[in-house]
């Protein structure tokens, strides 16, 4: 199906094939724990009466043992708080107990929505879309010395050091970007993955892992037709999700195998 042009009416006939996967997606149990858990969201064509976007709120886990997975989703015109708790409603509903560390871009609301499903969760701001936001930021001259300036923060051996790298990109950089540095010092959770398992800080300081799967979904949606209807995209992403997680299935995550008993004791 995927990599393939196909008519409305013949994705049509293979999406009913995998009408039941949804309900069975979505009903189907989960982990009790996770370690980490992303949250992204990302845009995909759909009619409406008109052609608009649609965002499609993804979350995607990773177990203590480092076994990788999307674990639910859910579509709403646009990227909003509601969907958000919905979403981590449902994840609850199908079992997940608890979350060490939750990963996200910072949209507004959404630290208030996870400290509500997961009261025990410590978050982590994406440094990536930290470091994008800098870029648009500064002036063009000086934005490489400022980003490769600012990933000493995140490179560095530990938080006592990373802390110090911090306050001096601020101090470095305040006098000429004062409201931009500031901005800095107000945003909460950039350094909360330094209190992990070393070997795994480079999975958990941005979103780049569900970024990948997203953009993954991006080019598969260019080769199709505009999705009909919401019921043709679920069967889309279901079969999609499904595909990726077997395939993940039998791997460990990088840097999971080295600490999972670790991890696993957060839970204790």
């Amino acid at each position: 199906m995927y990599g393939h042009h196909y008519s409305p009416a013949t994705i049509s006939n293979i999406s009913k094939a995998t009408q039941e996967n949804v309900a069975t997606f979505h009903e189907r149990s989960l982990e009790a724990n996770y370690s980490v858990l992303f949250l992204d969201g990302t845009c995909l064509p759909l009619r409406r009466g008109t052609v608009s976007k649609e965002c499609i709120h993804i979350a995607l886990g990773i177990t203590p043992e480092g076994q990788k997975a999307v674990l639910g989703y859910e579509i709403a015109p646009n990227e909003n708080n509601a969907s958000w708790s919905t979403l981590l409603d449902k994840l609850q509903n199908q079992g997940i107990q608890q979350v060490s560390l939750v990963v996200t871009d910072g949209f507004k609301g959404l630290e208030q929505i996870i400290n509500q499903a997961y009261p025990l969760a410590k978050q982590q701001r994406c440094l990536i879309h930290i470091s994008r936001n800098l870029a648009s930021k500064v002036k063009r001259a000086d934005r490489a010395v400022i980003l490769e300036h600012f990933k000493t923060i995140y490179r560095a051996e530990n938080l006592e050091m990373a802390v110090q790298a911090l306050e001096n990109f601020i101090a470095e950089w305040k006098p000429k970007y004062r409201k931009v540095m500031e901005s800095l010092e107000n945003t909460d959770n950039l350094l909360t993955f330094y209190q992990f398992s070393y070997q795994i800080w480079h999975s958990i300081y941005s979103t780049n892992l569900i970024e990948s799967l997203n953009k993954k979904i991006k080019r598969q949606t260019k080769k199709k037709v505009l999705f009909p209807n919401e019921e043709a995209l679920e069967r889309y992403l279901v079969t999609l999700f499904e595909d990726y997680n077997f395939k993940q299935n039998q791997r460990i995550h990088k840097g999971f195998g080295h600490c999972a008993d670790t991890l696993e004791s957060l839970f204790d």
